[in-house]
């Protein structure tokens, strides 16, 4: 069991996101007295008297702007209008969703001074389901993701919309009288601490990351099936290679494709054809698939310290230092909102998934060849038919996209609020690249899937492996044989479902009796 953080709860995981979250709001419902005793803190630095930035000040370069005590609740109001100035298509409702979790979790680590009535509510959204609308264009990923999560933060005041589950978009006002829910009135520091954050660009970063540590190990099984299609070495994979390079990815891969490989009667029937050596492709798929592995492991490490974390500005905390001192909390400005750590790993996936696409579409191409007793094209009877040709341009199409995409983000920055914030990260630019690079990634590895399934049939009466075996047998379950052109997306569709939901790799895995690493 994971012991609590000394934040209170326990540590969100990426391998375990969706179950880790639903905990973490579980105990939040049934008590939050670090977010109680935050705004206690809080409310004690406002009697006080003085300046405390967003609090009783304006904002970015406004900061020195004094607000009257009366018209604190406005400021908080007129935050969130103000900076919800998103544009373009909405984002996933999933990804919207965890969002607002994200927050919930962060802000009821007791750091923020929220107040509960604010955070009650962002509880009951969750627990209903009820999730914003929230425009994907508008954050530079510095100051937090201030448009999005201003957007996020809307139907708290009865303004905004809601992203209904069948994907429609209602007005947040409609759908909080239909809830028997009125409006709230933010108080002080309220909206400041809903918009300072990186949960924008940290929801894309978990939920592709929980995709793509599960893509890897399907595309482990789509490169076996390859090399058994095209009568490649076992030889690349001797554990003997990899033990003298040790990288944890390339070891791994290299494992998995011998346990897969494992039985192969396509195998033994070619020991001793005389070929010295595989293209790259096949022969090199531990070292770029295992290196596309160990990129994303530091990616999850990134995102889960963050969505362990609390983003927002300005914090509160315990008055005091180390050695003594005054003790009245204390409310302190730093720049938890940069979103640089979130922004260069997920520039960093972004290459890594693009990597994984680019040598799956070089198999895929080299099954179309006709090596080695394949039929060109992967039907008998080309020049009426067509054959698989054309999802090949297809998936050289995505992968040459994925080369555009996976420009860095990082490294651009552009100065907002009058010079104020002069560096910012854009990682929110990086979360949707990725985003699309990822679904580009699940289709390019889905035509590889029905391609090999394809030339894996005219191995018959041969025998591969047992996990490619497996793998092959379940494909065939799903998509048949073909040996004349047809609507090829009929196949796509649910070949692209069996690589996104991980099915193929979780029937593997149940025949063998034994998980892939």
């Amino acid at each position: 069991m994971t012991p609590p953080t000394k934040h209170g709860h326990s540590p969100i995981r990426i391998a375990r996101l969706y179950d880790d979250l639903h905990a973490a709001l579980a105990a939040l419902r049934s008590g939050a007295s670090r977010v109680d005793r935050s705004r206690r803190l809080l409310e004690k630095v406002i009697a006080r008297g003085g300046a405390t930035y967003g609090v009783n000040t304006g904002f970015g370069k406004l900061a020195s702007t004094r607000v009257p005590d009366d018209r604190l609740a406005d400021l908080q109001r007129n935050l969130l209008l103000s900076h919800a100035v998103g544009v373009g298509a909405p984002i996933p409702r999933q990804i919207a969703s965890l969002m607002l979790q994200l927050k919930i979790v962060a802000l009821g680590q007791g750091y923020s001074g929220v107040s509960r009535a604010t955070f009650d509510r962002l509880l009951l959204f969750a627990e209903r389901d009820l999730v914003p609308t929230v425009p994907s264009r508008g954050s530079v990923g510095a100051s937090g993701d201030l448009a999005p999560l201003a957007h996020m933060a809307l139907p708290l005041i009865g303004h905004g919309a809601f992203t209904m589950p069948d994907g429609s978009e209602r007005p947040a006002a409609d759908v909080l009288a239909e809830e028997g829910l009125e409006p709230i009135e933010l108080q002080a520091k309220d909206g400041l601490a809903l918009i300072n954050g990186t949960q924008f660009m940290a929801a894309y970063g978990a939920v592709i990351l929980h995709r793509a540590t599960r893509l890897v190990r399907t595309a482990d099984i789509l490169g076996a099936m390859s090399l058994e299609a095209l009568q490649g070495s076992a030889t690349p994979f001797d554990a003997r290679i990899h033990a003298v390079r040790p990288h944890p990815g390339q070891v791994t891969v290299a494992k998995n494709v011998r346990l897969l490989l494992s039985e192969s009667e396509i195998l033994e029937s070619h020991r001793s054809c005389g070929k010295v050596q595989d293209p790259y492709s096949l022969r090199c798929i531990p070292q770029v698939h295992g290196a596309t592995r160990d990129a994303l492991s530091h990616a999850v490490n990134v995102v889960e310290t963050e969505i362990n974390s609390v983003t927002d500005n300005p914090l509160v905390f315990d008055g005091g230092d180390a050695t003594g001192g005054d003790a009245m909390p204390d409310v302190l400005s730093g720049g938890n909102f940069h979103g640089q750590p979130l922004a260069l790993v997920l520039d960093y996936a972004a290459i890594a998934l693009a990597e994984l696409a680019s040598i799956s579409e070089r198999r895929t191409y080299l099954l179309l060849e006709g090596h080695d007793g394949l039929p060109r094209l992967l039907m008998r009877e080309t020049g009426l038919n067509s054959g698989f040709m054309i999802p090949q341009y297809t998936s050289a199409a995505l992968v040459s996209e994925n080369k555009v995409l996976c420009h860095p983000a990082s490294v651009d920055s552009i100065p907002t609020s009058l010079g104020q914030e002069d560096h910012v990260s854009m990682g929110s630019v990086g979360a949707i690249k990725l985003w699309q690079v990822l679904e580009n990634v699940e289709h390019v590895l889905a035509i590889e899937l029905l391609t090999a399934a394809q030339a894996l049939d005219y191995r018959a009466p041969l025998r591969p492996g047992r996990g490619v075996e497996i793998a092959h047998q379940f494909v065939r379950g799903v998509v048949p044989h073909r040996e004349a052109d047809y609507l090829f997306q009929d196949d796509m569709r649910p070949c692209v479902e069996l690589v996104r939901t991980s099915a193929l790799q979780k029937v593997v895995e149940e025949e063998l009796g034994t998980g892939l690493g």
